[in-house]
């Protein structure tokens, strides 16, 4: 390999170094697709330079597009481009808060991310970990052979969460653990993981705080982990929080 020779990582860090295309692989961490001209506006940049930044980013891999109509939709190109994202996201930010001290802003951000939120598709902070931890406790995911469901966790999803699972497949297991980076342990990913996340979503177990990631337990969550999982005591602290303070 000459010097000349393009090394990956270093292609790989390229993409990630802008600020523009930083913002937007961010922003999608959320596990939700979004148009090009609301990521335009969520970076503060024309619509030319993001559509530019947005190929780029395509062309390495990050991002995939699926286009309806008029409409350009970007999303993350899989769990696995998501757990890099916030892996990385998780070592600066632990660099930035050693090297100064947080402002208010931050401190307020950071506390109702830490509470509860996405972590790409599935439920990740103190409530992704509680509820991973009921999961183990009530023998429903094994974590002393690995990471997985047990039967009875299999039938848990199917007749008590009524929700079907899909088989696992080589690229996406149906649980895996994921390495929360605020509560330096596991939470559930994997199908299983996106299939709880995704639930709670629709069922309005946890609502969005503002256009970002944070979440908070509505007063049906906490009555529906209650009966589901025997967690008590889940609080809507995120909601103390504003929406600005939170996006992003």
């Amino acid at each position: 390999m000459t010097s000349t020779t393009p090394i990956p990582l270093a292609v790989l860090a390229g993409l990630l170094a802008d600020t523009t295309r930083a913002r937007f692989c961010l922003a999608l961490l959320d596990g939700r697709a979004w148009t090009a001209g609301e990521l335009a506006r969520h970076a503060g940049v024309a619509a030319s330079t993001a559509s530019e930044h947005l190929s780029q980013l395509v062309e390495g891999g990050l991002l995939a597009e699926e286009r309806q109509g008029r409409h350009r939709y970007l999303r993350l190109a899989g769990p696995q481009v998501a757990q890099l994202i916030e892996d990385l996201t998780a070592h600066a930010e632990r660099a930035e808060s050693a090297a100064r001290p947080p402002t208010l802003r931050a401190a307020s951000a950071a506390k109702a991310m830490a509470a509860a939120r996405t972590c790409y598709d599935h439920l990740a902070g103190r409530l992704g970990v509680t509820i991973t931890d009921a999961l183990t406790a009530r023998g429903l995911l094994r974590q002393d052979t690995g990471f997985a469901l047990s039967d009875e966790g299999l039938a848990w999803f199917e007749g008590e969460l009524r929700v079907p699972l899909p088989p696992p497949t080589g690229r996406r297991p149906l649980a895996r653990p994921c390495l929360d980076w605020t509560e330096r342990r596991h939470h559930l990913a994997g199908s299983a993981g996106a299939a709880l996340c995704a639930t709670a979503l629709e069922r309005g177990w946890v609502s969005r705080i503002g256009s970002g990631r944070a979440l908070r337990v509505t007063g049906a969550g906490q009555e529906a982990l209650g009966a589901l999982l025997g967690l008590d005591g889940l609080t809507g602290e995120a909601a103390q929080v504003t929406a600005s303070a939170a996006g992003g």
